[in-house]
């Protein structure tokens, strides 16, 4: 199995459109202060700086932050990116810093205190995980990297919920999904 630094390398993985979840609830919010949890190759990171946000990206693949870097040089934006192992905790979410806070298909259990300590009061969290799922038509996964059913939305009890999808989409071989969008309160 290729590693992330080969797929990317390859310019496996690119997708520039960011997902509708974030289009959808992003699009009416004042931009702010934001932080792409595991961004990959990007598309969330650009999407909001191109409306106003001020980004911080983080992925533990150093292809996929120059890769990431030469895109906000052609586009002339200003990100600030992190070359950052999540899981060793090379990279520390401060607290109360982010009005946003995106994390889409990474999960890392250990992580949610983090992230939920980071987002301002008022501020918002979304995030779209894979879930476990018995299709056999899917691609097997190790069952580690996911979510059980109900367990992203009791991360966040307390929260005010905005938005909570678990299953599949309609007309979509992909795996189901598990999609929250929260205000901290």
């Amino acid at each position: 199995m290729a590693t992330w630094n080969e797929r990317y390398s390859k310019r496996e993985h690119i997708n520039d459109q960011p997902h509708p979840l974030i289009t959808k609830f992003v699009s009416n919010l004042r931009a702010g202060s934001a932080l792409d949890v595991a961004c990959g190759l990007g598309r969330h990171a650009l999407w909001l700086a191109e409306r106003g946000w001020q980004v911080t990206a983080v992925d533990s693949s150093p292809v996929a932050i120059q890769i990431l870097e030469e895109q906000c040089r052609e586009r002339g934006l200003s990100l600030n990116l992190v070359n950052a192992d999540l899981e060793r905790r090379e990279f520390v979410i401060e607290r109360e810093v982010y009005d946003l806070i995106i994390v889409c298909n990474y999960l890392q259990r250990d992580l949610f205190s983090s992230i939920k300590a980071g987002t301002c009061v008022g501020g918002i969290v979304i995030a779209t995980i894979s879930m476990i799922d018995n299709d056999p038509n899917v691609k097997p996964m190790n069952p580690a990297y996911l979510l059980n059913p109900g367990e992203l939305r009791a991360e966040f009890t307390g929260w005010e919920l905005i938005h909570s999808f678990e299953g599949k989409l309609p007309d979509t071989d992909r795996r189901a999904t598990a999609d929250i969008v929260v205000r901290k309160m």
